[in-house]
């Protein structure tokens, strides 16, 4: 019963259009200057040919304008966005906060359409020239980091050069981005060009009003799988998801910056929207007031899939500590995470904390020896190891090493930021091109928290479960929560028919169904919504009470993940 394809009906009155004909159609066919804004990733070239063709049969003269070839010279957009330290580490860049403007030394000033002429100005930035109708083809960043990792793609502003995931994660997509999300109040139309023989085309009030209502009611985002040389293979197994991929290691559940939303009725005619936007134009609804105060427009929790049922291990990694995540990479909060076991045996494990023992000079040298000279190390002589009994939940603060081991589902409930694993040890394991995977071990052994140990770590980190409430049939449990983290883990477990009364009391949750069935959860506005076993979805804060119903035999486990009332702020 798992969705590979979840889909919400647009808005009462939004158009839908799909295939070039149809999408030229909502263009005008008088003078007008028409931008078409959107990504690297997008085909601009085929856009501006199939757009001019469709126009040209409706007796329109279509002059084109390609801002891509208005950029800053290669050597001035990268002095532009990269400071000396991001030029020298290999690893990361400090998040760029440059405007998409200032990758422009000067933008181009087309003589205006006349008569039946419609000027077509389309690439990144082609919204900052002036226009009459302003839209924004756009594809998925699953689409640019698949492109960037083969080398087909191309950084924003760097024709021409090898494309790096690097540059692509750290400046490429905070600058489009910021752009992105100033444009969505205005955009006129969006364009969905996945298969880029059949577009769809949603127009843009009608945009607004779709995530408008989406912003009150409970959603789910489009999932997806991606390989890694670790990956296992049991969402392909169980899920049907990607079966002739290499594997299935990480599954995009809910990471909100690359997570969509698809808007469409059928399979044929759907735009897939970022889910991003949901929380630009509608925060206090979806995060609610207090949460969007202190996060902005910051969806702060993610949950994913690490499958490696049949894999390998993960690579022995922690992550930046606050002030290090702040000041080093530009993120205003940092990546903690839990890993809650969703499948495991007390023969599989989970690697976590540092050993009562450990000798840190030791580790760093070991570390050093197997990076260097392909030496291997053994982790277990510096880090714990905890039995993954299904059902588990485990903690990791920002500098904790960590590991899941193999054989292992973890359903990962974590902060949002999740492109900082500094890794220590990767089991010599080269990347899918043969060659040695990429090991920031300085970065880690700058973050690893020395001070919880032995056993602390047990004590501390992996935490018996508390009843907070129950009810016939039901009751809800207290998973993990730390002082230094700003979200809590709990999970519902209803037996055959219960139904739990819950509220978002202003709160955002997100919930994920770890046994049974599933549930059919009911809004206090009478709005119903199954969730399936695997399947993860946000209820927004404005939605307020609502209630789960057990579906199926047997007992049904829901975990759910929400931002604390009382975390230090600080922290944040």
């Amino acid at each position: 019963m798992y969705r590979l394809d979840p889909r919400y009906a647009p808005a009462p009155g939004t158009v839908l259009a799909t295939g070039w004909q149809a999408v030229a159609a909502q263009l005008p066919h008088g003078s007008a200057t028409v931008a078409v804004d959107g990504p690297p990733t997008v085909d601009w070239d085929a856009l501006a040919v199939r757009l001019t063709e469709e126009l040209a049969a409706l007796g329109t003269t279509v002059r084109t304008l390609d801002l891509r070839t208005h950029h800053a010279l290669p050597t001035e957009v990268r002095r532009r966005t990269e400071s000396a330290r991001d030029t020298e580490d290999p690893y990361y860049c400090r998040l760029a906060e440059t405007p998409l403007r200032d990758l422009f030394d000067e933008l181009p000033r087309p003589a205006p359409p006349t008569g039946r002429e419609l000027l077509l100005v389309h690439g990144p930035g082609a919204a900052l020239l002036p226009h009459d109708l302003l839209w924004y083809a756009d594809l998925p960043k699953r689409y640019a980091e698949a492109a960037v990792a083969a080398g087909t793609g191309r950084n924003l502003g760097l024709p021409g050069e090898r494309p790096e995931l690097r540059r692509l994660f750290y400046v490429d997509w905070p600058v489009l981005d910021r752009h992105r999300d100033a444009l969505a109040p205005r955009v006129d139309g969006w364009l969905d060009v996945q298969d880029g023989d059949r577009p769809t085309y949603v127009d843009g009030d009608g945009l607004r009003a779709s995530l408008s209502s989406l912003a009150r009611r409970p959603v789910r985002t489009c999932p997806y799988f991606n390989s890694t040389p670790w990956g296992g293979h049991w969402a392909q197994r169980r899920l049907g998801f990607a079966p002739g991929a290499r594997n299935t290691a990480l599954g995009y559940e809910l990471i909100a910056p690359e997570a969509g939303v698809v808007i469409g009725t059928h399979a044929g005619q759907r735009a897939e929207i970022p889910f991003q936007l949901l929380c630009v134009l509608h925060a206090d609804d979806l995060l609610g007031p207090a949460v969007s105060a202190r996060f902005g427009t910051s969806f702060p929790i993610r949950f994913d899939y690490l499958d490696t049922v049949g894999g390998g291990n993960l690579s022995v990694h922690c992550h930046p500590k606050e002030p290090y995540m702040k000041e080093r990479f530009g993120w205003s909060y940092t990546q903690h995470e839990t890993y809650y076991m969703a499948l495991g045996r007390p023969d599989t494990r989970v690697f976590l904390g540092l050993r009562e023992d450990a000798d840190l000079d030791r580790f760093r040298k070991e570390i050093e020896e197997a990076a260097h000279d392909g030496v291997p190390m053994d982790p277990e002589d510096h880090v714990m190891t905890f039995p993954a009994h299904q059902g588990r939940l485990f903690m990791i603060p920002a500098g904790t090493p960590h590991a899941s081991g193999a054989g292992n589902l973890v359903l990962e409930i974590s902060a949002t930021p999740y492109l900082y694993s500094l890794r220590f040890y990767d089991w010599l394991r080269p990347d899918a091109d043969g060659r040695p995977r990429p090991l920031p071990y300085e970065h880690g052994l700058a973050n690893l928290e020395t001070g919880r140990r032995g056993a602390a770590v047990a004590r501390d980190l992996v935490q018996e479960p508390r009843t907070l409430r129950e009810g016939a049939g039901w009751y809800e449990e207290l998973l993990g929560a730390l002082p230094e983290m700003f979200y809590e883990v709990r999970r519902h477990t209803l037996e055959t028919d219960a139904v739990a009364d819950d509220d978002t009391e202003g709160r955002f949750h997100v919930l994920n169904v770890v046994a049974g069935e599933g549930v059919m959860l009911t809004t206090g506005a009478g709005e119903r919504h199954l969730l399936s076993y695997a399947e993860t979805l946000t209820v927004p804060a404005a939605v307020g009470p609502y209630r789960l119903a057990a579906i199926g035999e047997g007992p049904v486990r829901v975990v759910k993940a929400l931002v604390r009332r009382d975390p230090p702020g600080e922290h944040v």
